[in-house]
């Protein structure tokens, strides 16, 4: 790792937590450059939904960059944008009666945040957006703004201005229905929350610990954006692509939102971001908001090809079979070892298992590193270990994964308890 050490800044970040040079991938495995294979449990985080290196998107580049296909167009017509489009509408815009245009921004999920919020002012005249307690939309100024965690916010480079946070679903517990909370706010003049243009949120927030929002709160979210007036935008850039087994993240709510954000799996692992638009909300003017790289035609192609996964049931269906495999595992790991205290959350193959003892997530996932086992970690704690694998991995994998994750728990636990009779030893 010398290389990385001695000529990359030190903000890289995931090359810490799974310290290997990794080589080749294939499905649901990663292979070093010594040949060793690791299960993805990671995903890219979300980026590569039906694996790396599917063979329908593979050969598809390869037939496009042979023919030599437009690689770069900015916001030209280009042929592979045309498909895409039709492909789009035809499988998943039409089944579900929805009616958006589709605006192509820069290459990434903040992009999209970014130009939906520049939007949402400027239909509605009003600055102030409303986002909730530990949500993630990205890192650059606007998108950092309605991001709650302290870790990426810091008075040094942050706008704090124009910004409302409220408690998610579940924040106080059970019992507390944070949308009359919100409620409340919004209709009392004096509680110094100004009337927001949009409420920005996460149906499942991924990175503030995998909490999920329940269907009824959605719809509760959405009727007071239509009592007061406001835009609701969905961030499906991470939950989205069928990730909770439906496209789209809210579609068992029955929502309808305004603006929908989508990157990631979208671009089958190329870069590619953008944002859905009710048909009256777009106002821009010709030029109004680009960017050198709105739209990018090998992503296109690449989204193309995957996008024939949705012309049936089967992701819907394989989704749901393997979140039996994962949830029920995840059970009975936290039932076999209670002193962890561990809380299962989750929906489709997003799941996670939280775990409150300082640094036992970390320990976990180190563990599970040198067991062959790529997973990540969420929350503003760092203590829930993130289930993301791909929708298309093996259900043998998905279970070999997990027995990897069983052990790693089991061997953290013995060595805390041989250093805690250590101590006591030496007291």
């Amino acid at each position: 790792m010398k290389t990385f050490k001695q000529h990359e800044s030190e903000v890289r970040s995931y090359i810490r937590s799974f310290p290997a040079i990794f080589k080749k991938a294939k499905g649901s495995i990663l292979y070093d450059e010594q040949g060793n294979e690791y299960i993805d449990f990671f995903a890219g985080a979300g980026t590569l939904n039906y694996g790396h290196n599917n063979p329908l998107v593979s050969e598809a580049l390869i037939k496009y960059i042979q023919d030599d296909g437009i690689i770069h167009g900015l916001d030209k017509a280009t042929t592979a944008k045309k498909i895409f489009l039709e492909k789009f509408y035809d499988i998943v815009l039409h089944p579900r009666h929805m009616e958006y245009k589709i605006q192509f921004t820069g290459p990434t999920g903040t992009n999209a945040v970014e130009t939906a919020l520049k939007l949402v002012r400027m239909v509605k005249g009003r600055s102030n957006i409303i986002a909730f307690t530990n949500a993630f939309h990205g890192l650059t100024l606007g998108s950092m703004a309605v991001t709650a965690n302290s870790f990426y916010r810091d008075e040094a480079f942050i706008n704090r201005t124009n910004v409302s946070f409220m408690p998610f679903d579940g924040y106080f517990g059970e019992d507390v229905n944070t949308a009359d909370y919100l409620r409340k706010y919004l209709e009392d003049q004096s509680s110094g929350v100004d009337l927001p243009a949009a409420i920005i949120l996460e149906c499942i927030q991924a990175e503030g610990g995998i909490n999920v929002a329940s269907d009824e709160w959605l719809r509760d979210i959405e009727q007071i954006c239509k009592d007061f007036d406001i835009l609701l935008i969905v961030d499906d850039i991470q939950v989205g692509n069928g990730r909770t087994g439906s496209f789209f993240s809210f579609e068992s709510s029955g929502i309808n939102p305004d603006i929908i954000t989508l990157s990631k799996s979208i671009g089958g692992g190329l870069p590619l971001s953008m944002v859905l638009l009710k048909t009256e909300l777009d106002q821009w003017k010709p030029g109004e908001h680009t960017g050198t790289f709105r739209g990018n035609n090998l992503a296109f192609i690449a989204s193309v090809e995957l996008l024939s996964y949705w012309e049936n049931d089967n992701i819907p269906n394989t989704v749901k079979s393997k979140e039996k495999i994962l949830k029920e595992r995840l059970m009975e790991i936290k039932n076999e070892y209670p002193s962890i205290q561990a809380e299962v959350r989750g929906k489709g193959l997003i799941y996670g298992l939280k775990i409150p003892l300082r640094g036992f997530c970390t320990e976990v996932s180190e563990e599970a590193f040198s067991r062959g086992l790529l997973i990540e970690l969420a929350g503003a704690e760092d203590n829930v270990l993130k289930f993301l694998p791909p929708l298309t991995i093996e259900p043998d994998l998905l279970n070999e994964g997990l027995q990897i994750i069983e052990d790693s728990i089991k061997s953290v636990l013995e060595k805390r308890e041989a250093m805690i009779e250590d101590l006591n030893n030496d007291s």
